[in-house]
């Protein structure tokens, strides 16, 4: 799984449209995409979507370093 900026929400009424990340919400969970090494196969998939409390921490979670070159 991967950490993502966005906050978690129950569906995506109300989203940001131009692709930046969805910070305001009614809760501090944040968003997971993507599944892990011990995902079932319907789950590893950028569009799959978990949760999990802001500064929790799992062997299957993990973020992706980027930057702008």
């Amino acid at each position: 799984w991967e950490w993502v900026e966005d906050r978690f929400h129950d569906n995506y009424r109300g989203a940001p449209t131009d692709g930046s990340a969805w910070e305001i919400g009614k809760t501090e969970n944040r968003v997971l995409r993507g599944g892990s090494w011990d995902s079932i196969p319907g789950c590893v998939r950028a569009a799959y979507r978990n949760m999990n409390a802001q500064g929790s921490c799992c062997s299957f979670d993990g973020f992706r370093i980027a930057r702008t070159l």
